[in-house]
């Protein structure tokens, strides 16, 4: 099994919606075995479509605080993970000065999809399994976890 990073940062730009998601899977993925947490350029509610499909895979997110960079209580990280150009740009910024190593995933923003629930929902289901997919490619169980 490849080294894990101790202590993983996922941010976007609300901490409503992406973060709050990838910081579910990786802890469900992984428990305790790395420090997680997500952040926001701003902050907003969780995302109530995104709650709904983490539901769907047995990953309750509903009782998650969004939180800015300003409301880390810990900023010493070993990867930060940003899932928008305005939280990378955030990131790069507040890494100046530690060395810290920073990825940026494109990440698509299923709250601008309009339509039917179903065809929001539908949005943040892409969202959520293609985090999977990325989360289990960086960071392999080597356990027989599903998701």
């Amino acid at each position: 099994m490849q080294d894990l990073p101790g202590s993983v940062l996922f941010c976007c730009s609300l901490n409503a919606i992406r973060s709050p998601m990838a910081e579910g899977l990786l802890k469900h993925l992984h428990g305790h075995r790395i420090f997680v947490d997500s952040a926001g350029v701003r902050t907003d509610a969780v995302d109530p479509f995104a709650i709904a499909v983490m539901d769907e895979i047995g990953i309750d997110i509903s009782r998650h605080k969004s939180k800015s960079f300003d409301e880390l209580e810990d900023s010493s990280f070993d990867l930060i993970i940003s899932l928008s150009p305005e939280a990378q740009h955030r990131a790069v910024e507040m890494t100046r000065t530690m060395a810290c190593e920073v990825e940026y995933w494109q990440t698509f923003d299923p709250s601008h999809i309009e339509g039917s629930r179903e065809t929001r929902l539908e949005a943040y289901r892409q969202v959520r399994d293609s985090l999977i997919r990325r989360i289990k490619a960086k960071f392999p169980s080597g356990g027989p976890v599903n998701l």
